[in-house]
């Protein structure tokens, strides 16, 4: 495959946007190479600048779970746009979609939309502050919430890949109220209480984390979460900006029986433009301004087009929960591909996989946490996204982050892919 204009589309950019990207792992630093520049996307598809066709297993980073350009999305998107974009103002769309969200999840009263992930989550540590009367935090080494200052002390993705999970500009202030501890590990968690009784306002914590790869909770870890927050009086945020909608229609909380305080959205909540939520209880949601002294507030919050696109992409999944299983059947069929196919090498591989949420890393210790995701061969994996991509995949551009599978997918496509997974590892 040639990506001539792709390169002079970069040189470009790197011209009047930091580094060329607007988000940092779009930059390809982590792989080497110059950044793909779309076109335009279909299905399950995408179409670059070169006029290449490449299988999409980002979805863009999760929200296209029913393929790209999906009609009832886009027919909602056209007809509200000719009413107008923007207001600044309530409409009924806001309404419609709070009411639908709120049946689809559960443990919820009341949710507040935003424009991104980032704002939610950091909304949300902000509300549990201001419910707790308490200031720290605990959030887990290699989970990525944003790039609100309180979460930037060992963030995952592409703070990670860039090699600054501590970013300059964070005070220390800020960051003595942060707490770290391993996902997965419940003991640390438990010392870390035991050191702070009375200040942890909330633990904020991705239930599936994706910004490590694929990282599932091990048995008992989120129950373990739930009974500390209980016995210590603080809060448990779910940061779903990456599982809401996709592991179920209720997300996580759902999929594993765990109850959240907090619960936090993005990504499919917006059917693809930018859009993040936070939601909670009646008794923790009315601390929030203009009913409490919790201030929030956003001019493009609830916009219209937003709005819009979310109300009918959750439609869709709420019309088709026969969806999750087939998605689910889909990932495991590239699961069980790629075993069988690695297996027979001399490759150190470890593949995880938690619904439609699949990763692959170069090691053989068991990945559970950051430092076991850490250990990953990224030569490895520089040469397997390389030649992925030659054979017209596109896998995340980085060793640290979750492939999302979508709907649009056929198991032609997933075949096709695992054949040419089979010609790039026997490469490696």
């Amino acid at each position: 495959m040639q990506y001539q204009r792709s390169s002079t589309l970069f040189k470009a950019a790197q011209e009047v946007i930091p580094g060329g990207v607007n988000s940092p792992v779009r930059a390809f630093k982590a792989v080497g190479g110059t950044p793909i520049f779309v076109e335009k996307a279909a299905g399950a598809y995408l179409y670059d600048v070169d006029g290449n066709r490449l299988i999409d297993y980002i979805a863009s980073w999760g929200p296209m779970i029913l393929g790209h350009v999906y009609e009832p999305v886009i027919k909602a998107l056209t007809e509200t746009a000719k009413k107008g974009t923007s207001f600044g103002m309530p409409t009924a769309l806001e309404t419609q979609i709070a009411k639908l969200t709120i049946d689809m999840i559960p443990n919820m009263d009341k949710i507040r939309f935003v424009n991104s992930g980032t704002e939610a989550c950091m909304s949300a540590v902000r509300l549990a502050r201001g419910y707790t009367y308490r200031e720290k935090i605990i959030k887990f080494a290699g989970c990525y919430h944003g790039h609100s200052d309180s979460f930037l002390i060992q963030a995952g993705s592409g703070a990670v890949t860039f090699g600054t999970p501590n970013s300059p500009g964070v005070t220390q202030g800020t960051a003595k109220d942060t707490l770290l501890a391993p996902y997965n590990n419940l003991d640390r968690v438990k010392a870390i209480f035991e050191e702070h009784p009375e200040g942890i306002a909330a633990i904020i914590i991705e239930p599936v984390a994706g910004n490590m790869g694929c990282i599932p909770p091990q048995d008992g870890f989120l129950e373990g979460l739930r009974a500390l927050c209980d016995q210590y009086g603080a809060l448990l945020i779910f940061d779903e900006v990456m599982t809401g909608f996709r592991l179920a229609a209720g997300g996580a909380q759902e999929r594993l029986n765990v109850s959240a305080d907090i619960a936090t959205y993005g990504k499919v909540i917006g059917g693809g433009l930018p859009v993040g939520a936070f939601a909670a209880s009646n008794e923790i949601m009315n601390h929030l301004a203009p009913d409490g002294p919790v201030y929030q507030a956003g001019t493009l919050s609830g916009n219209p087009l937003a709005m819009a696109a979310g109300l009918a992409m959750l439609n869709a999944l709420n019309d088709q929960p026969e969806m999750y299983d087939r998605l689910d059947k889909k990932t495991e069929r590239l699961h069980l591909g790629m075993e069988e196919r690695i297996a027979g090498t001399e490759l150190p591989y470890q593949i995880n996989r938690f619904g439609s949420m699949i990763s692959l890393h170069f090691t053989n210790t068991p990945v559970i946490d950051f430092a076991t995701a850490a250990e990953g061969n990224n030569d490895f994996f520089k040469a397997y996204f390389h030649g992925m991509l030659k054979e017209g995949i596109y896998l995340p551009p980085s060793a640290f982050e979750s492939y999302f599978l979508n709907d649009a997918l056929t198991n032609d496509d997933i075949d096709y892919t695992l054949d040419a997974f089979e010609r790039v590892i026997k490469g490696l």
